[in-house]
């Protein structure tokens, strides 16, 4: 029988639990200077932004209905166009409910080999550690399932290590692959999951098992993303308590909490609890960062790590300041082949993923688990930024999933991984 994950989505009450994010609305936001640019990234009431704006990129920011009307004043004062395009982002979220409740039924009646991933849904945590629990099992001679250690709320920081050589062969580079750092970049868990697959139960490329070891940790944020699906979908870090006097904020963001140029530049944006890029109350504060750290200090042979996140088309390398590491030119050309894989294998509606160093591209951002990656030694150390769903006929943009489009965003960002793969393997050919 096709793995069936056992969801059940009861629609009547999904409906309930997103009454928070009643007539809250989203806004595409054009600047046309750096004094736009400023203020507009500035503003320091709740306001979700989900895509920072720049002269080539719009903005995209979730407003809560209390500020809605503040918001458009705002931006009106200072000549920023704007255009609402979901009105009450509810309605957007009742309607991807719905969406994933039509695949569940349907896939209830499919049957085919249970240890294949039916692509058309995004599963939630214990349907994740049950996968991962019965693909060791099933392959005990090539998968080894580790818990790295627990979450602030005492889950299982659960991932694979994927080797034919029982990880005993010290002249295999290791590659580290995650997913759901931020807990609401739910399009990243199937990349993930369909590397798992292709590395161990449909291999097509033996020569991916042959020359490389894997980690590839699925959630590695299992607090937020378990809360994500319960009770706040655009829930974006841990679930850190005890911050603030009655928890009336909570959370760390824990791509801003990695000991790499930690709080450089510090701002309202990574020091107010209530952000969230809230960057915790030091290096390596959250037990999630600690495990990521430690798995990356575990064995040098680790020579690429691809922290995915969405979203944005990108591929990005530090560091995060905007200066470059020493290797950037090898980076910047290892990028642009992964990039050009996954272009050549995208929808033709999709734009084209571009390549860069995260600061000058899309932002400088201190403590993330990129840098941090380059810090302790990973070479090839990089951010993924899978592209944003967009639906003008659903009012689905963003962070939304769509289960259409599941299958094929994960096996595009599988084309870009086999092609950094590819790029590493010559990199020590022509070493020799």
């Amino acid at each position: 029988m096709r793995w069936f994950l056992g969801i059940f989505v009861c629609v009547s009450c999904v409906y309930a639990r997103h009454e928070q994010y009643d007539e809250s609305a989203l806004f595409k936001v054009k600047v046309k200077d750096v004094e736009q640019i400023n203020y507009f990234n500035s503003l320091d009431y709740p306001l979700d932004i989900w895509m920072y704006a720049t002269q080539e990129r719009d903005g995209i920011v979730l407003v809560p209905k209390d500020y809605v009307q503040l918001f458009q004043n705002e931006l009106n004062s200072k000549g920023i166009e704007f255009v609402i395009e979901v009105e009450n982002i509810k309605e957007s979220l009742e309607l991807e409910d719905k969406l994933r409740a039509d695949k569940a039924r349907n896939r209830a009646m499919r049957s085919d080999n249970d240890l294949l991933v039916n692509f058309d849904d995004i599963y939630n945590l214990t349907e994740v550690n049950n996968y991962l629990k019965k693909i060791a099992e099933a392959y005990p001679d090539v998968v080894t399932l580790v818990n790295g250690g627990k979450s602030f709320e005492g889950r299982d920081m659960n991932y694979l290590k994927i080797s034919n050589s029982k990880f005993e062969n010290a002249s295999k580079p290791i590659i580290f692959v995650e997913s759901l750092l931020h807990a609401r970049e739910w399009i990243t868990l199937p990349a993930t999951l369909y590397a798992i697959e292709k590395l161990v139960v449909n291999v097509t490329d033996q020569d991916l098992i042959d020359d490389f070891d894997w980690i590839i940790m699925p959630v590695a944020n299992p607090d937020g993303y378990e809360f994500s699906h319960e009770g706040g979908r655009f829930w974006h870090k841990n679930r850190r308590n005890g911050l603030l006097p009655g928890d009336v904020c909570l959370g760390v963001d824990l791509n801003r909490n990695f000991d790499v140029f930690y709080d450089l530049g510090s701002n309202n944006l990574t020091n107010n609890v209530c952000t969230i890029n809230y960057s915790g109350t030091h290096a390596f504060s959250e037990l999630e960062t600690q495990v990521i750290r430690d798995i990356l200090h575990g064995d040098d042979r680790i020579e690429m790590f691809l922290d995915l996140h969405s979203f944005g088309n990108l591929i990005l390398y530090g560091w995060g300041t905007g200066d470059l590491p020493e290797n950037a030119f090898t980076l910047h050309v290892g990028g642009i082949q992964m990039a050009t894989a996954i272009n050549e294998v995208k929808e033709d509606w999709n734009i084209n993923y571009r390549v860069g160093n995260s600061a000058l591209v899309l932002y400088p951002a201190s403590g993330t688990a990129m840098d941090y990656g380059l810090k302790a030694g990973v070479p090839l150390s990089y951010t993924y930024e899978l592209p944003g769903f967009r639906n003008s006929g659903t009012n689905m943009i963003g962070f939304f999933v769509d289960p259409d489009f599941i299958k094929p965003s994960a096996v595009q960002t599988w084309e870009g991984i086999k092609a950094g793969a590819i790029f590493l393997r010559n990199i020590r050919r022509n070493m020799v």
